[in-house]
């Protein structure tokens, strides 16, 4: 019974990430010309090498990798690409803003506990200033309705994530009797 059931973390973990990777996959196929110029840009974008190879690549890699991730049809094929697409987004895009994705002051992640991020650390004076400005212009209520304003910080936290349950399915694959790579090591070992 636990063999079979082994298979839903690693169906879940496929289903989690296949939206994730396809919106991103989508965002920059839909936007490709903007989304070269910021890989290419080294002052307001990424600054690398070969911008549209590169753009493509993280493109179609997630958004091909998506319905791959939906089938489980080599999973473990497509999360090499994700994962690199990943260490790539953590190194050059995230890095820099230190772990938190969402900038909570209380975080021991950001406040000195075990590590300091000046950025975090003044968002709540910010976000404090920010309501102040809506509440006297602006529909406040309206704008709020749909949950509470937060900062983003935009640090690794959601891209190590992503890693890390694409590392999982890297090594275990897309689980036994709810991807179609299982029913085919199935048919090729019956050959």
């Amino acid at each position: 019974m636990a063999a079979s059931l082994s298979s839903i973390p690693l169906l879940l973990t496929r289903l989690y990430l296949a939206p994730v990777m396809a919106q991103a996959g989508w965002q920059k196929l839909a936007n490709f010309d903007s989304t070269v110029d910021w890989f290419g840009n080294p002052d307001y974008g990424l600054g690398l090498p070969l911008p549209f190879l590169l753009a493509g690549l993280a493109a179609l890699s997630e958004f091909i990798g998506a319905a791959f991730l939906v089938l489980g049809l080599a999973t473990r094929l497509t999360a090499i690409p994700l994962m690199i697409t990943m260490v790539v987004a953590m190194i050059t895009v995230h890095w820099q803003h230190g772990w938190p994705a969402i900038a909570d002051a209380g975080s021991w992640l950001a406040d000195g506990t075990l590590l300091t991020n000046e950025s975090v650390m003044a968002a709540p004076e910010k976000l404090s200033a920010a309501k102040a400005i809506l509440n006297e212009h602006g529909y406040i209520d309206w704008l709020t309705s749909s949950g509470n304003f937060v900062i983003l910080n935009n640090g690794i936290e959601f891209a190590a994530t992503y890693f890390v349950m694409l590392m999982v399915l890297f090594c275990f694959g897309g689980g036994r009797y709810v991807s179609v790579d299982y029913y085919l090591e199935r048919y090729v070992n019956r050959q």
